[in-house]
């Protein structure tokens, strides 16, 4: 495996998630008012393809 290729992308992957998913949140947010003065509950399932790969990240971002 080419350590360099590798980590270049999922570098890249790993960015568009982050800025894909910001944009979504900031868009609920601004957009639809729907978590007005209160927190929004979050959760994030990466998943692969082929695999048994099933993680889970939750957390609660503060609107107020």
């Amino acid at each position: 495996m080419d350590e360099d290729r590798f980590n270049m992308s999922l570098r890249k992957f790993l960015k568009q998630v982050g800025v894909t998913s910001q944009q979504q949140i900031e868009k609920l947010v601004r957009e639809s008012g729907s978590a007005e003065g209160g927190n929004i509950k979050v959760k994030m399932v990466l998943t692969a393809e082929g695999t048994d790969l099933n993680h889970t990240v939750e957390g609660e971002i503060e609107t107020g």
